[in-house]
Protein backbone atom coordinates (compact mmCIF):
# COMPACT_ATOMS: atom_id res chain seq x y z
CA UNK A 1 0.00 0.00 0.00
CA UNK A 2 1.27 4.01 -0.98
CA UNK A 3 1.41 6.25 2.00
CA UNK A 4 -1.70 7.60 0.33
CA UNK A 5 -3.60 4.02 0.53
CA UNK A 6 -2.75 3.86 3.82
CA UNK A 7 -4.07 6.91 4.67
CA UNK A 8 -7.56 6.43 2.77
CA UNK A 9 -8.04 3.23 4.52
CA UNK A 10 -7.72 4.89 8.16
CA UNK A 11 -10.09 7.39 7.57
CA UNK A 12 -12.33 4.74 6.24
CA UNK A 13 -12.14 2.69 9.39
CA UNK A 14 -12.86 6.06 11.25
CA UNK A 15 -15.56 6.91 9.36
CA UNK A 16 -17.20 3.67 9.62
CA UNK A 17 -16.65 3.43 13.26
CA UNK A 18 -18.28 7.07 13.64
CA UNK A 19 -21.70 5.46 11.38
CA UNK A 20 -21.64 2.47 13.70
CA UNK A 21 -21.44 4.76 16.83
CA UNK A 22 -24.44 6.87 15.46
CA UNK A 23 -26.61 3.74 14.71
CA UNK A 24 -25.72 2.26 18.02
CA UNK A 25 -27.21 5.42 19.78
CA UNK A 26 -30.01 5.20 17.76
CA UNK A 27 -30.87 1.73 18.38
CA UNK A 28 -29.87 3.09 22.81
CA UNK A 29 -32.38 5.75 22.42
CA UNK A 30 -34.72 4.90 25.60
CA UNK A 31 -33.58 1.16 25.91
CA UNK A 32 -29.88 1.73 27.90
CA UNK A 33 -30.68 0.63 31.27
CA UNK A 34 -28.79 3.74 32.26
CA UNK A 35 -30.92 5.99 33.56
CA UNK A 36 -29.18 9.21 34.06
CA UNK A 37 -24.95 10.48 33.63
CA UNK A 38 -23.62 12.04 36.26
CA UNK A 39 -19.92 13.79 35.67
CA UNK A 40 -17.22 15.42 38.05
CA UNK A 41 -14.33 16.54 37.36
CA UNK A 42 -12.18 19.76 35.39
CA UNK A 43 -12.72 21.41 32.02
CA UNK A 44 -12.48 18.20 30.54
CA UNK A 45 -15.91 17.88 31.79
CA UNK A 46 -17.54 20.88 32.59
CA UNK A 47 -20.62 22.22 30.12
CA UNK A 48 -20.54 25.46 31.79
CA UNK A 49 -20.37 25.07 35.16
CA UNK A 50 -17.85 28.10 35.56
CA UNK A 51 -20.33 30.27 33.85
CA UNK A 52 -22.27 31.05 36.95
CA UNK A 53 -19.07 31.28 39.70
CA UNK A 54 -16.37 34.05 39.66
CA UNK A 55 -12.98 33.12 38.19
CA UNK A 56 -11.62 33.47 35.30
CA UNK A 57 -11.07 30.09 33.89
CA UNK A 58 -14.55 30.53 31.73
CA UNK A 59 -14.88 29.99 27.61
CA UNK A 60 -18.39 31.42 27.71
CA UNK A 61 -17.56 33.27 24.62
CA UNK A 62 -15.97 33.01 21.30
CA UNK A 63 -14.40 31.19 19.36
CA UNK A 64 -15.54 28.38 21.55
CA UNK A 65 -18.51 26.68 20.48
CA UNK A 66 -17.79 27.66 17.08
CA UNK A 67 -18.81 24.16 15.87
CA UNK A 68 -21.48 23.54 18.36
CA UNK A 69 -25.37 23.92 17.49
CA UNK A 70 -26.11 27.31 16.54
CA UNK A 71 -22.38 28.02 16.99
CA UNK A 72 -23.01 28.58 20.80
CA UNK A 73 -20.39 29.18 23.33
CA UNK A 74 -21.57 27.14 26.08
CA UNK A 75 -18.57 27.35 28.90
CA UNK A 76 -17.02 24.26 27.25
CA UNK A 77 -13.07 24.10 26.42
CA UNK A 78 -13.72 22.95 23.07
CA UNK A 79 -15.23 24.07 19.70
CA UNK A 80 -18.40 21.40 20.13
CA UNK A 81 -19.15 18.09 21.86
CA UNK A 82 -16.80 16.77 24.97
CA UNK A 83 -16.34 13.29 25.13
CA UNK A 84 -19.02 13.31 28.10
CA UNK A 85 -21.79 14.81 25.73
CA UNK A 86 -20.74 11.59 23.01
CA UNK A 87 -21.10 8.96 25.37
CA UNK A 88 -24.53 10.52 26.99
CA UNK A 89 -25.83 10.83 22.95
CA UNK A 90 -24.42 6.90 22.60
CA UNK A 91 -26.19 5.91 25.63
CA UNK A 92 -29.55 7.27 24.09
CA UNK A 93 -29.72 9.60 27.58
CA UNK A 94 -29.49 13.35 25.97
CA UNK A 95 -27.53 14.57 23.10
CA UNK A 96 -25.61 16.94 25.74
CA UNK A 97 -24.69 16.82 29.19
CA UNK A 98 -25.38 20.04 30.54
CA UNK A 99 -24.01 22.07 33.95
CA UNK A 100 -25.74 21.57 37.24
CA UNK A 101 -25.60 25.19 38.20
CA UNK A 102 -28.04 26.37 35.07
CA UNK A 103 -30.51 28.27 36.47
CA UNK A 104 -32.63 27.81 33.77
CA UNK A 105 -32.61 23.59 33.78
CA UNK A 106 -35.89 21.77 34.08
CA UNK A 107 -36.61 18.80 35.97
CA UNK A 108 -36.84 17.06 33.14
CA UNK A 109 -33.08 17.69 32.61
CA UNK A 110 -31.89 17.30 35.90
CA UNK A 111 -33.62 13.64 35.96
CA UNK A 112 -31.14 12.83 32.83
CA UNK A 113 -28.16 13.73 34.42
CA UNK A 114 -26.11 16.67 34.59
CA UNK A 115 -22.35 17.69 34.99
CA UNK A 116 -20.68 19.41 38.58
CA UNK A 117 -17.42 19.68 36.61
CA UNK A 118 -15.69 22.74 37.34
CA UNK A 119 -12.76 23.82 34.83
CA UNK A 120 -10.02 24.14 36.47
CA UNK A 121 -10.41 21.82 39.22
CA UNK A 122 -8.62 18.78 40.42
CA UNK A 123 -8.37 15.60 42.82
CA UNK A 124 -5.33 18.36 45.11
CA UNK A 125 -7.49 20.05 47.51
CA UNK A 126 -4.99 23.21 46.61
CA UNK A 127 -5.56 23.25 42.68
CA UNK A 128 -8.81 24.58 42.81
CA UNK A 129 -8.13 26.95 44.90
CA UNK A 130 -5.24 28.44 42.75
CA UNK A 131 -7.99 29.05 39.94
CA UNK A 132 -10.71 29.87 42.63
CA UNK A 133 -13.04 27.21 41.03
CA UNK A 134 -15.29 24.44 42.61
CA UNK A 135 -13.30 21.70 44.44
CA UNK A 136 -14.04 17.75 44.10
CA UNK A 137 -15.37 18.17 47.37
CA UNK A 138 -17.85 21.14 46.98
CA UNK A 139 -19.15 19.09 43.21
CA UNK A 140 -19.91 16.06 45.70
CA UNK A 141 -22.01 18.67 47.82
CA UNK A 142 -24.15 20.00 44.57
CA UNK A 143 -24.34 16.21 44.26
CA UNK A 144 -25.86 15.77 47.81
CA UNK A 145 -28.35 18.59 47.11
CA UNK A 146 -29.20 17.39 43.36
CA UNK A 147 -30.35 14.06 45.03
CA UNK A 148 -32.98 16.26 47.63
CA UNK A 149 -34.19 18.37 44.65
CA UNK A 150 -34.84 15.35 42.89
CA UNK A 151 -36.42 13.32 45.67
CA UNK A 152 -39.03 16.19 46.27
CA UNK A 153 -40.48 15.73 42.67
CA UNK A 154 -40.39 11.82 42.41
CA UNK A 155 -39.73 11.03 45.88
CA UNK A 156 -36.72 9.22 47.79
CA UNK A 157 -37.51 5.83 46.58
CA UNK A 158 -37.16 6.82 42.52
CA UNK A 159 -34.30 8.27 43.78
CA UNK A 160 -32.42 5.94 44.80
CA UNK A 161 -33.03 3.87 42.10
CA UNK A 162 -32.06 6.80 39.30
CA UNK A 163 -29.00 7.05 41.01
CA UNK A 164 -28.31 3.12 41.50
CA UNK A 165 -28.96 2.83 38.11
CA UNK A 166 -26.53 5.89 36.44
CA UNK A 167 -23.60 6.27 35.07
CA UNK A 168 -20.74 8.33 36.96
CA UNK A 169 -17.88 9.72 35.37
CA UNK A 170 -14.72 11.50 37.21
CA UNK A 171 -12.15 13.32 34.79
CA UNK A 172 -9.78 15.38 36.67
CA UNK A 173 -6.19 15.57 37.49
CA UNK A 174 -4.23 17.14 34.94
CA UNK A 175 -4.53 20.55 36.75
CA UNK A 176 -3.05 19.08 39.80
CA UNK A 177 0.72 18.21 37.92
CA UNK A 178 0.38 21.04 34.56
CA UNK A 179 -0.69 23.67 36.54
CA UNK A 180 -0.44 22.49 40.76
CA UNK A 181 2.79 20.75 41.16
CA UNK A 182 4.74 22.12 37.99
CA UNK A 183 3.89 25.71 37.41
CA UNK A 184 3.46 26.34 41.42
CA UNK A 185 6.17 25.15 42.91
CA UNK A 186 3.72 25.12 46.52
CA UNK A 187 3.73 21.05 46.17
CA UNK A 188 6.96 20.63 45.17
CA UNK A 189 8.25 21.63 48.44
CA UNK A 190 7.60 18.74 50.27
CA UNK A 191 6.63 16.44 47.52
CA UNK A 192 8.72 14.14 45.13
CA UNK A 193 6.84 13.21 41.86
CA UNK A 194 6.21 9.97 43.36
CA UNK A 195 4.74 11.13 46.43
CA UNK A 196 2.69 13.50 45.38
CA UNK A 197 1.34 11.08 42.77
CA UNK A 198 0.26 8.63 45.37
CA UNK A 199 -0.93 11.50 47.45
CA UNK A 200 -3.20 12.67 44.30
CA UNK A 201 -4.24 9.06 44.38
CA UNK A 202 -5.36 8.92 47.61
CA UNK A 203 -7.68 11.76 47.14
CA UNK A 204 -9.03 9.80 44.20
CA UNK A 205 -9.69 7.54 46.38
CA UNK A 206 -12.11 9.22 48.18
CA UNK A 207 -14.06 10.62 45.93
CA UNK A 208 -14.74 7.11 45.33
CA UNK A 209 -15.14 6.59 48.91
CA UNK A 210 -18.04 9.65 49.11
CA UNK A 211 -19.13 8.83 45.06
CA UNK A 212 -20.50 4.98 46.77
CA UNK A 213 -21.77 6.11 50.28
CA UNK A 214 -24.09 8.57 48.31
CA UNK A 215 -25.28 5.53 45.77
CA UNK A 216 -23.21 5.16 42.62
CA UNK A 217 -22.53 1.68 41.68
CA UNK A 218 -21.43 2.88 38.01
CA UNK A 219 -18.47 4.49 37.64
CA UNK A 220 -15.46 4.98 35.06
CA UNK A 221 -12.49 7.21 36.12
CA UNK A 222 -10.47 8.69 33.56
CA UNK A 223 -6.30 8.52 33.59
CA UNK A 224 -4.45 11.45 32.52
CA UNK A 225 -3.60 12.06 29.13
CA UNK A 226 -0.27 12.32 28.06
CA UNK A 227 0.80 15.76 29.73
CA UNK A 228 3.79 15.67 27.58
CA UNK A 229 2.14 16.52 24.55
CA UNK A 230 -0.25 19.48 24.98
CA UNK A 231 1.17 21.81 23.33
CA UNK A 232 1.12 24.36 26.44
CA UNK A 233 3.59 22.02 27.76
CA UNK A 234 5.66 21.80 24.86
CA UNK A 235 5.45 25.52 24.75
CA UNK A 236 6.63 25.99 28.66
CA UNK A 237 8.93 23.20 29.21
CA UNK A 238 10.38 22.25 25.71
CA UNK A 239 14.43 23.39 25.39
CA UNK A 240 13.37 25.08 22.49
CA UNK A 241 9.77 24.77 21.58
CA UNK A 242 10.37 27.02 18.63
CA UNK A 243 12.08 24.89 16.84
CA UNK A 244 11.03 21.61 18.30
CA UNK A 245 7.08 20.90 18.72
CA UNK A 246 7.46 16.46 20.11
CA UNK A 247 5.90 15.44 22.70
CA UNK A 248 8.22 15.95 25.89
CA UNK A 249 8.76 12.14 27.32
CA UNK A 250 9.06 13.10 30.95
CA UNK A 251 6.21 14.97 31.12
CA UNK A 252 3.91 11.78 29.49
CA UNK A 253 6.12 9.39 31.81
CA UNK A 254 4.64 11.21 34.94
CA UNK A 255 0.93 10.60 33.16
CA UNK A 256 1.81 6.91 32.74
CA UNK A 257 3.01 5.89 36.41
CA UNK A 258 -0.12 7.71 37.27
CA UNK A 259 -2.33 5.82 35.29
CA UNK A 260 -0.27 2.10 36.09
CA UNK A 261 -1.14 3.43 39.83
CA UNK A 262 -4.44 4.26 39.19
CA UNK A 263 -5.40 1.05 37.23
CA UNK A 264 -4.31 -0.95 40.54
CA UNK A 265 -6.47 1.27 42.70
CA UNK A 266 -9.47 0.88 40.99
CA UNK A 267 -9.36 -2.97 40.27
CA UNK A 268 -9.01 -3.49 44.15
CA UNK A 269 -11.41 -1.35 44.73
CA UNK A 270 -13.74 -2.90 42.12
CA UNK A 271 -13.09 -6.10 43.31
CA UNK A 272 -14.00 -5.26 46.84
CA UNK A 273 -17.48 -4.30 46.10
CA UNK A 274 -18.16 -6.43 43.31
CA UNK A 275 -20.08 -8.19 45.48
CA UNK A 276 -22.25 -5.42 46.18
CA UNK A 277 -22.94 -4.72 42.90
CA UNK A 278 -20.62 -2.52 42.04
CA UNK A 279 -18.88 -1.99 38.31
CA UNK A 280 -15.78 0.76 38.53
CA UNK A 281 -13.06 0.66 36.04
CA UNK A 282 -10.06 2.95 34.35
CA UNK A 283 -11.37 4.52 31.20
CA UNK A 284 -8.14 4.94 28.96
CA UNK A 285 -7.38 8.51 26.89
CA UNK A 286 -3.67 8.44 27.11
CA UNK A 287 -3.52 6.05 24.53
CA UNK A 288 -5.66 7.25 22.11
CA UNK A 289 -4.28 10.54 22.39
CA UNK A 290 -0.73 9.48 21.84
CA UNK A 291 -2.34 7.71 18.95
CA UNK A 292 -3.78 10.73 17.51
CA UNK A 293 -0.16 12.95 18.34
CA UNK A 294 2.16 10.35 16.72
CA UNK A 295 0.12 9.34 13.67
CA UNK A 296 -2.53 12.34 12.94
CA UNK A 297 -2.47 11.00 9.46
CA UNK A 298 -4.31 8.23 10.34
CA UNK A 299 -7.19 10.43 11.31
CA UNK A 300 -6.29 13.20 8.46
CA UNK A 301 -5.02 15.61 11.33
CA UNK A 302 -2.40 18.36 10.14
CA UNK A 303 -1.31 19.52 13.05
CA UNK A 304 -0.82 17.47 16.38
CA UNK A 305 1.13 20.00 18.62
CA UNK A 306 -0.45 23.70 18.52
CA UNK A 307 -4.25 24.23 19.52
CA UNK A 308 -6.57 25.89 16.27
CA UNK A 309 -7.32 29.39 18.56
CA UNK A 310 -4.36 32.04 18.45
CA UNK A 311 -0.95 30.69 18.34
CA UNK A 312 -2.09 27.80 19.36
CA UNK A 313 1.10 27.03 22.05
CA UNK A 314 -0.52 28.93 25.14
CA UNK A 315 -3.62 30.59 24.67
CA UNK A 316 -6.90 28.93 26.64
CA UNK A 317 -9.65 30.56 28.53
CA UNK A 318 -9.21 34.41 28.18
CA UNK A 319 -6.21 33.87 25.84
CA UNK A 320 -8.22 32.50 23.14
CA UNK A 321 -10.90 35.00 22.61
CA UNK A 322 -12.80 36.77 19.94
CA UNK A 323 -10.04 39.05 19.01
CA UNK A 324 -7.92 35.47 18.64
CA UNK A 325 -7.04 33.93 15.11
CA UNK A 326 -9.25 30.51 14.52
CA UNK A 327 -7.93 27.64 11.80
CA UNK A 328 -10.47 27.67 9.09
CA UNK A 329 -10.63 23.96 9.68
CA UNK A 330 -10.40 22.21 13.50
CA UNK A 331 -11.04 19.24 12.10
CA UNK A 332 -7.84 19.03 11.15
CA UNK A 333 -6.43 20.01 14.57
CA UNK A 334 -5.82 17.19 17.85
CA UNK A 335 -5.77 20.64 20.32
CA UNK A 336 -8.81 23.39 20.01
CA UNK A 337 -6.59 25.64 22.29
CA UNK A 338 -2.99 24.85 23.85
CA UNK A 339 -4.63 22.33 26.00
CA UNK A 340 -7.95 21.02 25.26
CA UNK A 341 -8.86 18.97 22.41
CA UNK A 342 -10.86 19.28 19.29
CA UNK A 343 -14.53 18.11 18.81
CA UNK A 344 -13.04 15.97 16.60
CA UNK A 345 -10.41 14.31 19.44
CA UNK A 346 -13.17 14.13 22.14
CA UNK A 347 -15.24 11.82 19.63
CA UNK A 348 -11.99 9.78 18.77
CA UNK A 349 -11.91 9.43 22.30
CA UNK A 350 -15.01 8.46 22.94
CA UNK A 351 -15.14 5.36 20.23
CA UNK A 352 -11.62 4.18 22.07
CA UNK A 353 -13.69 4.32 25.70
CA UNK A 354 -16.84 2.60 24.23
CA UNK A 355 -15.91 -1.15 24.87
CA UNK A 356 -15.33 0.11 28.32
CA UNK A 357 -18.33 2.12 28.54
CA UNK A 358 -20.25 -0.71 27.48
CA UNK A 359 -18.79 -3.31 30.35
CA UNK A 360 -19.48 -0.27 33.12
CA UNK A 361 -22.85 0.02 32.73
CA UNK A 362 -24.17 -4.03 31.24
CA UNK A 363 -26.53 -5.61 33.44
Amino acid sequence: MSSMEIRNFFLLLLLAFRLIAKAQAQNNAGKSSVSAIFVFGDSTADPGNNNYISTSFKSNFPPYGRDFINHIPTGRFTNGRLANDYIARYLGIKEFVPPYLDPNLKIEELISGVSFASAGSGFDPLTPQISNVISLSKQLDYFKEYQSKVAEVIGQKKTDELIRNALFLVSAGTNDFVVNYFTIPIRRKNYTISTYTDFCLQHVQQVMQDLWDLGARRIGVVGLPPMGCLPVVITLYSDNAFVNRGCIDSFSSIAQSYNQKLQIQLNFTQNALAENGARISYLDVYVPLVDMTSQGHKYDFDEVSSGCCGTGWLEASFLCNPKSYVCPDASKYVFWDSIHPTDKSYEIVFLYLQPTIDYIIRD
